[in-house]
Parts: structure tokens; sequence; C-alpha cells
């Protein structure tokens, strides 16, 4: 498949298309490939992060094909990095929006490269991603890691302000797995930082440049000073544009399931007569700034697979007060600690909860659930 020949309907909104993509998944080819541009990757992120399907719904889906947990080990693995950043979010809190483990250093300015706002760096296969990530929400794995360690490695900006701004564009903006690979790649969350040079670059985006910033040996970053074209910084202002309320009308006497940005799951309590509505609070967007294309796809979503679900903007509990709810369900999530009701949890793929502080020392807990 080659990604954005038809930018506008490369990510499907029904559930029938996207099932249709879990069905076509490698997962041989998966792990040979994952890590260049034109790798065997499932494009399934956004609708795993929107909470439309689970890790553990594909891997069910995958393993029901035939395929034994050993041989396809690596691309279980990658999916149970998203579970993993999730349980950290969960059990760290605010936490995961500062230095998690270490303080990263050396930091020059807590802004971010103007270049790489601009996609300007030079780095062609950086410069086009970044122009891809605009257009269309989507950035290669691989090249999200290359523009995270230029901007904190090479430029010595703080993690923080630019995850935020590539979250803002991302269909499948994740909170926990955008600032935690962030932190991953700067040192705050891992034991050393990423770096990437040219010849890594070049490899896994097929281009051919020469006498970059990068076109240095690893040996050569720790001491490396700032380059020029990534000096000049710039202060990204990111607003949410949340659609205008439009009046909605709740049947009373019966439940109501609270949809949101992290769950758009059109099989939850689907055979069950309640009011559907997808909450959109302006403080949750105020604190995670995502861009039109992020909302517009995830009102889509909703629109195409959960059936007569009305939109709220406001508040959690203005929706309670203004339409005196009694009975209310929602979905286990770091961002729904507020709520009240009846929490439903999540389709996990393991058993495994709580703090670790690997990702390796969780995957040990995982693996024994699997017949490795």
């Amino acid at each position: 498949m080659e990604l954005f020949e038809d930018e506008s309907t490369f990510f499907p909104t029904t559930i029938d298309e996207i099932y249709k993509r879990v069905s076509q998944i490698d997962p041989i080819k998966y792990a040979s490939t994952r890590n260049y541009v034109n790798g065997a990757v499932t494009y399934l992120s956004p609708y795993i992060s929107r909470g439309v399907i689970s890790t553990k719904y594909i891997v069910d889906q995958v393993l029901a094909r035939g395929y034994k947990p050993e041989a396809i080990e690596k691309f279980i693995q990658e999916l149970a990095w998203r579970d993993y950043w999730q349980q950290v979010w969960i059990n760290k809190g605010e936490e995961i929006n500062s230095d998690l483990k270490h303080q990263q250093s050396p930091v020059s300015n807590k802004q971010m490269p103007k270049s790489i706002v601009d996609a300007n760096t030079g780095i062609s296969a950086i410069d086009t991603a970044i122009k891809k990530l605009e257009e269309t929400g989507y950035m290669h794995n691989h090249l999200r890691m290359y523009v995270a360690s230029v901007s904190c490695n090479i430029a010595k900006s703080h993690w923080l302000k630019p995850a935020q701004w590539m979250y803002y564009y991302l269909l499948d903006a994740d909170w926990a797995s955008n600032a935690l690979s962030w932190q991953w790649v700067a040192g705050s969350n891992s034991n050393k930082k990423y770096y990437a040079n040219q010849e890594n670059i070049n490899r896994y985006c097929f281009t051919t440049q020469s006498n970059t910033f990068l076109d240095v040996p690893y040996s050569a970053f720790e001491s490396l000073e700032i380059p020029d074209v990534v000096k000049e910084t710039k202060d990204v202002i990111l607003i949410t544009p949340l659609p205008s309320q439009a009046k909605i009308n709740l049947e009373k006497g019966i439940p109501i399931c609270i949809y949101n940005f992290y769950n758009l799951d059109p099989i939850w309590r689907k055979e069950e007569v309640v009011n559907r509505v997808l909450l959109l609070e302006p403080s949750h967007f105020a604190k995670y700034p995502v861009s039109k294309k992020s909302i517009d796809f995830m009102l889509k979503l909703a629109e195409d697979n959960i059936s007569n679900v009305q939109v709220y903007i406001g508040e959690f509990s203005d929706l309670v007060s203004e339409y005196q709810l009694k009975k209310i369900y929602f979905k286990e999530h770091p961002t729904t600690t507020h709520y009240q009701g009846e929490q439903d949890a999540r389709d996990w793929m393991f058993t495994v909860t709580g703090y670790y502080p690997s990702f390796f020392a969780f995957w040990k807990k995982c693996k024994k659930e699997f017949a490795f």
C-alpha cells in the first residue's frame, strides 16, 4: 500500500474498513520492515488511540489467523508498548508532563527550533515528514524519533513544547505514548539519549544526503555544538478549534454512555438502550490541544460508527447538572478520573498492571501470559 496515494481516504473512518485493515496485517513482514518508511506497518494507530479498536482486539485477530505467538513476538511487543505507556500514565498521572526519571540536560530553551516548525532543517527526510504531518496527520514512527532527537538532543530544546506540537497534528494523538516517547529520546525517561546520524536516516528513508549537520559519527554527538540552522527558536501557540455547541436531546429515565477523545468504541454497550454522548471538554483540549484535522477525524469516527451519538461541548459537571444525569457509564482512562458514575474497564492485552520503570520489566511479566 502506497502511503497517501489518496490522502483524503488513507485513514478510512467506517468500522468495516478498519476491520478490513486489521485482517490485512502481515506480522512477519512488519517485524522485518517496520523501521523503513515504506515498511509493512499497520496504519492502525489512529484507531487505537481514539479507542475505536483495542490492542487486544488486534492481537487476538492476528493469532486467530494461525500465527504462533513466538513467531510474531516483535509485532505483539510493539502493541504492548502502547499498553505500557498507558500504564505509566495511569500510575504516574501528571508526573508524565515533566521529566520523569532524569532531568533533561543540557537544555538551552523551552520553545521549539524554528526550522522544525517551518520544515526547513535541511534534512530532506525530516522536512518532508513534517510537511506530511501537517497535511495528513501522520508521521512514521522512525521519523518521529528523528524529529525528537534533532529538537531535544541537537537543538537542546526541552522536550515538552515540541512534544505538544507533534501531538497537536497527529491523528493518533496519544499523550502517554507521545510524551513518554519524547522523554525516552531526550534521556529524561531513559538511561541515554537517542541519536540518529545522516547515514541512519538515509538507510531507512532511502535518501542520499551528505554534508549535513547530522553527517557525523555517533561519537561526535555528545560534544556537538548547536548547529546554526536549529539555533533560532519559536514559541508555538496551539489552540483546539472545537465545534459550536448544538442542542442535544436526551431521553429521560435511561442511562447515558459518555464517549470522549480517547473512547469511540462502537461496540461498547451496543445492544443497550442508552443515551450516547460524545463529551468534548474545553478544559481537556486547553491542556492537550489538537488540530482541526484531528477534531474532524474524531467526529467522523463517531458519526460513522456510533448510532445516535450526540456531541456536547462543555465540562462533565456541566453536562451532569444541565441534564440531571443519574445513571452514567464511562470507560477507564487517565483523562476520565474526574468523571462520576460506573467505570467500565478497557480491553487490555494483558492482566499486568502497575508501574514498571522499564518496558522490558513490564514485557517480562506480559510474556508469561502467552505460550512463548
